[in-house]
Order: structure tokens, then C-alpha cells, then sequence
């Protein structure tokens, strides 16, 4: 009964390493355009306005927006610097 106990136990912790291995190896994606507009076009306009905006975009709203008018077009944001990726610190 013990040998079945540990071995289940083994089981268990060797599957919750590998999930986890799983996850930390997927790298994660910036959205697009069209994702940003789902997430955080409040007034559903097809636009993104600073107001709707959040972190970094928000932030640099100003340098994005070139042409002043207010809006982040898809043209603006896909010529848009790509914020540096910090290393992340592995044990």
C-alpha cells in the first residue's frame, strides 16, 4: 500500500513539474490591432482614443500618435517601437 501511495504521489508531482515547465516555455505574443480594438475600444467608434488606453500605450500615447489627431490608427500602431523585453530571471 505504501509502494502504491508514493508512487501516485511521484506521479502527481512529476505531471505538475512538466505542466508547469509547459507554461514558463511559451512565449506570450503582443496583441494585434484588431485585438486591441476588441479589448479596449469602449465606445466601439473603430478607434482607440488615449482615454481607452492602458500601460505602456497610454503612457507613450503622445510619441504614437503622429499625426496629432487624437487616434492610434493601425498604421500608427504597427509602425509603433516595440518595447524592450526584460530577461526574465531563471533558477
Amino acid at each position: 500500500m505504501k509502494k502504491i501511495v508514493f508512487t501516485a504521489m511521484v506521479m502527481c508531482l512529476g505531471i505538475t513539474f512538466s505542466n508547469a515547465q509547459q507554461k514558463r516555455e511559451k512565449p506570450q505574443k503582443p496583441p494585434t490591432y484588431s485585438e486591441l480594438l476588441k479589448e479596449l475600444d469602449k465606445d466601439e467608434d473603430g478607434k482607440l482614443a488615449k482615454a481607452e488606453m492602458k500601460g505602456p500605450l497610454k503612457d507613450d500615447f503622445a510619441k504614437l500618435d503622429v499625426d496629432e489627431d487624437g487616434f492610434l490608427s493601425k498604421e500608427e500602431f504597427e509602425k509603433a517601437p516595440k518595447p524592450e523585453r526584460k530577461e526574465r530571471k531563471r533558477d
